[in-house]
């Protein structure tokens, strides 16, 4: 059974927290859409816009929930960067305990002290993983639920069929699980969901959106790509993940001859990485699906539509 604060999501959705392009605009609007709204710590700049941003989101929230009983926002998320370049952690963290923010997402490094600061006044950690080695490794430390980043995931991916990930974790852990890898319509919700993930994990779709934190060139370059656009590369992190070809070659370097980025070199929340990210834009294999540029609530209302169509179809073979 999922926990309580994650029973409240209505459809079945957790938006991945964007470097740089997550916002409190884009988080509220998700939340009230009935999907997980999340954001990096990170982005909020400087490290004491994090307070107002975390004050923003829970009282507009609340107002909402009081004015739609019958229909309550989903909880929002905060996603915490667990890395030793992160000298925020501490303070971002002190934050997220004063707004006991309902869910936190970790990202590389698992930290038994951070789920237990979570764990204190409620709150639930989903920790995202590319393999079942490093699953095993958050539960143990932890953790409440996993995320599996999947092949085909915008930024940070890694290469690990989704059927076979899901497969791997679901033989021993039977928590919250959410799936990652080219989620973008209705029809892969559902699929995540039949493969046995509580959620489908969605980012490259919400940067298409006009509550997203994107430059329109950004915006648009989604909606004109597919997957053969895609480009797999540690270079700008030191960590791989998959990027837009064109914001490659805007950036003066060719795609197809990038050298590796070193491990020991990554970096976040430093000018530098904003830098990185702000160029060279993460994007994940779905977005083929993606045509237009709209508002949150117009893009939950299609994924809704396009799950129940496919819910149907399913009904009848």
């Amino acid at each position: 059974m999922l926990p309580v604060v994650l029973q409240k999501v209505s459809f079945p959705v957790i938006a991945s927290p964007m470097f740089i392009i997550s916002n409190p605009k884009l988080v509220i609007e998700q939340c009230k859409a009935g999907v997980v709204g999340s954001m990096p710590a990170l982005n909020a700049r400087p490290a004491s816009q994090l307070d107002e941003w975390l004050a923003e989101i829970t009282e507009t929230l609340a107002a909402y929930n009081t004015a739609n009983p019958d229909r309550p926002a989903a909880p929002f998320a905060i996603n915490q960067i667990v890395h030793k370049s992160n000298d925020r952690l501490e303070q971002d963290m002190a934050l997220c305990i004063k707004y006991e923010v309902p869910v936190v997402i970790t990202s590389l490094g698992a930290r038994t002290d951070i789920n237990d600061a979570v764990h204190s006044y409620g709150g639930v950690v989903m920790h995202d993983i590319i393999n079942n080695k490093f699953a095993r490794k958050a539960i143990e430390k932890g953790a409440d639920g996993l995320i599996a980043v999947a092949a085909g995931a915008g930024g940070h991916a890694g290469t690990t069929s989704p059927f076979a990930l899901i497969q791997e974790i679901r033989e021993w852990f039977d928590g919250p699980l959410a799936l990652s890898g080219a989620m973008a319509t209705g029809r892969a919700i559902l699929a995540a969901r039949v493969m046995g993930a509580d959620f489908a994990y969605m980012g490259s779709a919400f940067i298409a959106t006009e509550e997203a934190r994107a430059v329109e060139g950004y915006k648009q370059m989604i909606c004109e790509s597919t997957s053969e656009d895609i480009v797999y590369s540690s270079l700008f992190t030191g960590v791989h993940g998959n990027y837009l070809r064109g914001s490659i070659i805007n950036a003066g370097m060719d795609p197809d001859n990038l050298a590796h980025g070193d491990p020991s070199q990554m970096s976040f929340g430093s000018k530098d990485a904003a830098k990185a990210w702000k160029d060279i834009w993460g994007c994940g294999q779905g977005i083929g699906a993606i045509k237009q540029v709209m508002p949150t609530a117009q893009l939950v209302a299609r994924l809704k539509a396009e799950y129940d169509e496919a819910k149907q179809a399913v009904a009848h073979w």
